[in-house]
């Protein structure tokens, strides 16, 4: 079973940074990606961020890009968000995801039903 857990939430002041890990586990080749998503109170879930494992490529929405970087650890058990420049409308539930999905481009979150999700870790930026 492909499992899945997010975290390093946390409330930040505007401008801070936090890092969130998502702990993997089940996959069993690197066809797979690993997608951010966040849910912010009263707004749908939204995917922001995708990289893929099998050849690294990346894919972060406008409203993150510049701000937000995602990696792995070697042996892409861990995978890291790494969110800087926060801003209050950073705030929400963030959530980490994958699907046997190849390659991260613009097109991902919208072709894309990502079948696994872990928890979500709430992230609070405050003014």
């Amino acid at each position: 079973d492909v499992q899945l857990q997010a975290s390093g939430g946390g409330l930040v002041q505007t401008g801070g940074s936090l890092r969130l890990s998502c702990a993997i586990s089940g996959f069993t080749s690197d066809d797979y990606a690993i997608g951010w998503f966040r849910q912010a109170p009263g707004k749908e879930r939204e995917g922001i961020v995708c990289i893929s494992a099998t050849d690294g490529t990346t894919y972060y929405t406008d409203s993150v890009k510049g701000r937000f970087t995602a990696t792995s650890d070697n042996a892409k058990n861990t995978w890291y968000l790494q969110m800087n420049s926060l801003k209050p409308e950073d705030t929400a539930v963030y959530y980490c995801a994958a699907d046997h999905i190849e390659l991260c481009t613009y097109r991902t979150f919208s072709l894309y039903e990502f079948d696994y999700f872990g928890q979500g870790t709430q992230v609070t930026v405050s003014s």
